[in-house]
Formats: C-alpha cells, structure tokens, sequence
C-alpha cells in the first residue's frame, strides 16, 4: 500500500526536478522568420551613345530596264541564237534572231539600180545645162539683147528635177538597207531573256513580239516607307542622288546606304546599294511613299562579288542607313512593358518600373531619349506579374 503512494510521488518529484534544471539552462534561441527567395534576372547597363538609325522595309527586286523585242520586218524565222531561250544569257549586240533576207536583198539591189540611173540623168542634166549655158552666150551677142538667159532654157529646171530623182532613190536604197538589217535582231545590252514568244520556223510579220528581256547590269527594288519614318532620313541625299542620276545616268549616286537580305537555300545571303530615288508621291490607299534601291550586276556577271545572284522576282527585306542620333540609349525592344515602361534594378535591389519617352523603335530595338539614365541597370528577363519593390537577384550582361 505504501509502495503504490511511494512510486507515483517520486516520479512526480523526479518529473519537478528534471523541469527546474531545464528551465535553468540558456534561453530559447529567438525564432527568425526566413526571407522568402528572391528571382535570378539578367540585366545590362544603360549606355548613351552615338546611334545610327536603322529603317527596314521589303520588296521584290524587279529590273531597272525591261524591253518587249519586236519585229520591225515580216518574214521566216530562219535562226535564234543559243541565248534565245527563256533564262538565257546575252551580250550587247549579240545576235538573237535571223529572219530570212531573201526579199530584202532584192529590194537593196533594185533601189541601188535606180540610184544608179538617177545618178546618170542627174550627170546628163549637169552637161546638158553647160552646153545650153555656153550656146546663150555665143548666140547673145547676135541678138543685141542684155536680158539673162530664163532658167528654162539653161534646164534649170529639169536639173533640179534629176537631183530630186536621185535624193529620192538615195533615200529609198537607205530604208530597203535599213529593212535588210532588221532582219537581224540584236541584243540591246547585256542581259537576260525572260519570256521567249517565238521561235525558228515561225512566219512574223511586222510588230510581232519576239520576246521579253531585261539588262542585268541594275535591279531595282521598291521600297515602301510610311511617312512617319522620313524624319530619320537624310532626304538632302535623296535630292542629291536624284539631281546626279538626271545628270549623269549613273548608278554610283551618293544616296543612302541599304543592305538587303534573302534566305536562299537555307542560307541568307547579303547586297548591298543605294537608294537613288523617290517615287515622288504617296500612294493614295497605304499611306507609303516608294523609295527605289538600286543594286548593281545582281547576277554576278561582272563583277562576281556577291554569294549569290539576286535573281529578278526575289522578296528580299532591306536595311536602310538612316541619320546618326547623339546621345540615346538603345536596348532590346524585349524589356519595354506596354507602350513606353521598362523595369529596371534600383537601390537596394528591388525592382521598379520606369516610364521612358521613345524616339522610335522597330522589330528589335527601342531608342529611348528620357526616363532612364547612363548606368541604369535595365531588367532583360521576362517577370510573372511582378510587383515594383520586389527583391531580386541580377547578373549582368554586356
């Protein structure tokens, strides 16, 4: 009976003893609250610079001089040169087409006859004018008259009537040598054939189409700019290249610089030219002025200088050089938030979010001339519904 009252209070006394002794120890270390994690965002330094201004646009290249080739004679067609295929390369003054000549040549020598007999009456005239000349002045004495001799009796008249027969067969043996050589049709510059319409064995009359060609010595491309854009233009070298081009006909002119690019065969190949000229005019229902880049022996048979020919009918997108702008600072068009916000890393680390103005942006670049300043750290990484003050973490990129 003791030992069950005994054991119970000595466990309680135990039980006392072990509390005490604990509660006596060194205190309770102080719970601290963790910081929740903070993100890993890339970002690059603000830098005002020197910029020069970028203008993209897109077109096809088409030729500068393109030309329907006609018969200007009717007959055979009795030979094409090798060339004279759809794709066909050729020279100036190669010969393309041979029509026959049979009738021709018979016209030249029929007129060469009658320059030939107008030639005789016209020295018969000349003598017969002489003697009747002289006769006047042999038989006046005779006559006691001082009056001159009339045209008509010194054949005046019908000289002038052999000289007018002779012009006209010289003219007439002109035009019939002139049809003979039309029976050839030679190339007009250096070139390509792109739509051949006719072909050996075909009869053409005159006015027939023979074939479509253009030169390869310049292609042309069409570049719409909407009018927004013109301001970062030097449009006093537009008026330049245009005044030169009027001048000289050259293609050499000083306007502004443009790179354009095509992927070909998986890979992109690069041009480069001018801008030579303005089309002058807005287009009345896109709002677009055309500019006009030039781009010399895009088919490499000159100078061989590019990778590869740009061929006439490629969709092509082109880098205009545009003004040099001071001091703005130009960043990824990645971090702009809205129409004209950008995160940035301030003191402390923490996130904030600044309103910029824009001097003008495109597909990979703004060009921001206030809001931010010069070593401003600017937030590259995409954020999740971020929150201005949110801690974070950066590495920083060049």
């Amino acid at each position: 009976m003791v030992s069950k009252i005994l054991v119970p209070a000595l466990i309680i006394l135990l039980s006392a003893a072990a509390a005490f002794w604990m509660a006596n120890q060194e205190s309770v270390p102080e719970l601290v609250k963790p910081e929740p994690p903070s993100m890993l965002v890339d970002v690059m330094r603000a830098r005002a610079n020197q910029v020069q201004i970028s203008i993209e646009a897109q077109g096809s290249v088409t030729p500068r001089t393109q030309t329907v080739l006609v018969s200007e004679v009717s007959g055979l067609i009795m030979e094409v040169s090798p060339a004279f295929v759809a794709g066909g390369f050729f020279k100036k003054g190669d010969v393309l087409v041979q029509i026959d000549d049979r009738n021709y040549r018979a016209d030249v020598k029929r007129a060469q006859a009658s320059v030939a007999t107008a030639q005789t009456l016209v020295t018969r005239e000349r003598g017969l004018a002489d003697y009747a000349e002289s006769d006047w002045e042999r038989a006046k004495p005779s006559l006691s008259t001082s009056r001159a001799a009339s045209d008509l009796a010194l054949r005046k008249p019908q000289l002038a009537e052999a000289i007018a027969n002779l012009e006209f067969a010289e003219a007439e043996l002109a035009k019939r040598l002139g049809d003979l050589d039309r029976t050839i049709i030679r190339a007009p510059y250096d070139g390509l054939v792109r739509e051949k319409r006719a072909d050996v064995g075909q009869f053409v009359a005159a006015g027939t189409q023979l074939a479509l060609t253009f030169a390869t010595d310049v292609a042309e491309i069409r570049l719409p700019l909407p009018d927004k854009e013109l301001p970062y233009l030097d449009l006093s070298l537009l008026d330049q290249a245009n005044v030169q081009a009027d001048l000289s006909r050259s293609t050499s002119v000083p306007g502004p610089a443009v790179t354009v690019s095509a992927e070909i065969g998986g890979q992109t190949s690069l041009w480069s030219g001018h801008i030579v000229r303005t089309e002058g005019v807005f287009d009345d229902k896109s709002r677009v002025l055309y500019l006009v880049a030039q781009i010399a022996d895009p088919y490499n048979q000159i100078t061989n200088r590019w990778s590869a020919p740009l061929r006439i009918g490629t969709f092509v997108k082109a880098d205009i050089k545009g003004r040099l702008v001071k001091n703005i600072i130009k960043l990824p068009r990645k971090v702009l938030q809205g129409n004209s916000n950008v995160w940035t890393v301030g003191q402390n680390d923490l996130l904030r979010l600044r309103k910029v103005s824009l001097l003008r942006s495109d597909e990979s670049h703004i060009y921001v001339t206030s809001g931010i300043s010069e070593g401003d750290l600017i937030c590259l990484s995409a954020l999740d519904n971020p929150l201005p003050g949110t801690k974070v973490r950066f590495s920083e990129n060049d």
